[in-house]
């Protein structure tokens, strides 16, 4: 007879986020290619954007880290103080059909207009392929990618994970430092930390 093991849900988690496929995409490599399709229905491939730094935002509404972000404004902030400087800024959402976080496009553009959000594009990732490509692990999870098409930084928005507001004001922000230091020419101090939010809501 086979024996079965059982290993308690708490274990199996860890273990799932501890564990990244060898092909995920990881800081100091060349950022896999990708095609997606936005919530206008346009195409967004990543090689039409070389030569401008690119960030990859993993988002998820229904998550309160999330909502820590968007309802303090921080991401908006964020988003268009680096869209201005002609950052392409792409925010992913990669929950499957059922799932927390599933939307369509019609939906996610009227939410991106109430909250004043500004990114260059959302992309819609229901089956899961660019989340799984660059190994999304929460929202938000980000990604950014160098002019040269190098992945420069991999991690948390910052160094706060809760889900309280007024945590942001005293959090050290690694997306804002790596970006300061990149379009500046110098090496990202923090190019990785351990995402933290909600599990990215993948098809089972």
């Amino acid at each position: 007879m086979t024996k079965r093991f059982l290993i308690p849900a708490t274990v199996a988690l860890t273990i799932l986020f501890q564990l990244s496929p060898a092909w995920a995409a990881k800081v100091g490599d060349t950022a896999p290619e990708f095609t997606a399709t936005d919530t206008n229905g346009n195409l967004h491939k990543l090689s039409d954007y070389k030569g401008k730094f690119v960030v990859l935002e993993w988002s998820n509404r229904g998550c309160p880290y999330t909502q820590k972000h968007y309802n303090s404004g921080n991401m908006q902030q964020l988003q268009r103080q680096w869209t201005e400087r002609g950052v392409i800024w792409l925010t992913v959402i990669s929950s499957a059909p059922g799932k927390q976080g599933y939307i369509t496009g019609t939906d996610e553009n009227a939410y991106v207009k109430q909250v004043n959000a500004a990114p260059t594009a959302v992309l819609l990732d229901p089956t899961g392929a660019l989340g799984h490509l660059y190994d999304a692990k929460t929202t938000p999870d980000i990604f950014i990618i160098n002019p040269q098409g190098t992945l420069i930084y991999s991690g948390a928005i910052d160094d706060t994970p809760t889900t309280d507001v007024a945590d942001i004001g005293k959090a050290k922000n690694y997306v804002a430092a790596a970006l300061d230091e990149a379009t500046a020419g110098k090496q990202v101090t923090v190019s990785t930390s351990r995402p933290y939010g909600c599990s990215v809501k993948y098809a089972d």
